[in-house]
């Protein structure tokens, strides 16, 4: 996309009918009738996002529970999130919201609201998450444009189901994306997520080429993705096609949803899928969900850069974004 094309939030096909651009489903919608994400409508021919000032959830989070741990750290993050999704994980934590379609229009909060109560909580940055924002982007990009202003960081917590032109739009206020590689298997993404494989990857791709940060979180699930064959795989495509200093969280499944009755993540899985990512030349990967601690040490060197005890006690050792013992630079968001 060209610095001067707007990114279109939907195109107007005949009869009225509309084609929603927010993600790679691209729902072609008749009057009156809402895409797969439950929150999109065709209004009289106009996309209107029914959960647009509506969020279900506000919280200050520190940005180390993104995961993000090469932005800012130690820093405070102002988090929200909507009804709806574009895909229908069963072992989605927060499926009580993502799941849902029921808007409370007595809940609105205004783009200048979030900010100000970014602002006013001392968050350093707003992440859009707990659902997937792709399908709220109208009102995340309205609130972004205001806080880059106001120079807060912007964060995209999502599943990469993103449209292109999307991604490229994001990249004029976006400054950091976690995305979720759920899986090394496009059947168990069309089937059972309702997603797929190929978008994804090619977002991550896009996203790295268009300058945003990314770091790239993998839930594991036994017997689900968690084979030699998939982990090495999805190390690989980081490794090669991201970048070996894109960092990798791995994350403990904990029985939830529609997955109750299955067995939680052992630390022996996650070991296992980091030493894979260590062979593949990942230079930091970080378990997650799992009460282990998680540290940045120097690529090049091995100094223990940042310390992270849970999410209350982070310790910053880096001397701007360079390593204090070689100087070697240390990618991410670090002002």
């Amino acid at each position: 996309m060209t610095t001067h094309e707007r990114f279109e939030y939907y195109t107007p096909k005949e009869n009225g009918k509309i084609v929603c651009n927010l993600c790679q489903h691209a729902c072609e919608l008749k009057k009156g009738q809402v895409g797969i994400c439950g929150v999109n409508q065709n209004v009289e021919g106009v996309l209107k996002t029914l959960v647009y000032g509506h969020p279900v959830a506000v919280h200050v989070d520190p940005v180390e529970k993104k995961p993000l741990y090469h932005l800012l750290p130690n820093s405070k993050v102002l988090s929200f999130g909507t009804v709806g999704c574009n895909f229908k994980c069963p072992f989605c934590q927060n499926w009580d919201i993502s799941q849902s379609k029921e808007v409370n229009e007595a809940v609105a909060v205004s783009p200048e609201q979030m900010v100000d109560l970014a602002i006013e909580h001392g968050a350093r940055s707003i992440a859009y998450t707990y659902n997937e924002p792709t399908i709220f982007y109208p009102y995340a990009k309205d609130i972004g444009l205001i806080a880059k202003e106001r120079g807060i960081k912007n964060i995209f917590v999502t599943n990469g189901f993103e449209s292109a032109a999307m991604v490229d739009d994001m990249a004029s206020w976006v400054d950091a994306a976690n995305v979720d590689l759920k899986s090394w298997d496009d059947s168990y993404y069309k089937k059972v997520l309702k997603g797929g494989l190929e978008e994804v990857k090619a977002t991550l791709k896009r996203m790295v080429e268009r300058g945003i940060w990314v770091e790239v979180t993998t839930l594991l699930i036994e017997g689900h993705n968690d084979s030699e064959e998939q982990i090495r795989a999805m190390a690989r495509f980081i490794s090669q096609e991201l970048g070996t200093h894109v960092p990798w969280h791995l994350s403990a499944f904990y029985p939830n949803y529609k997955m109750k009755a299955h067995d939680a993540t052992k630390l022996a899985t996650l070991l296992k899928a980091k030493a894979i990512g260590e062979e593949e030349s990942l230079q930091y990967i970080y378990l997650g969900n799992i009460g282990v601690e998680g540290t940045t040490k120097c690529p090049h060197c091995q100094t223990l850069l940042i310390s992270r005890n849970g999410y209350a006690e982070v310790t910053n050792h880096m001397k701007g974004d360079r390593c204090p013992a070689c100087s070697n630079i240390i990618e991410g968001v670090w002002k």
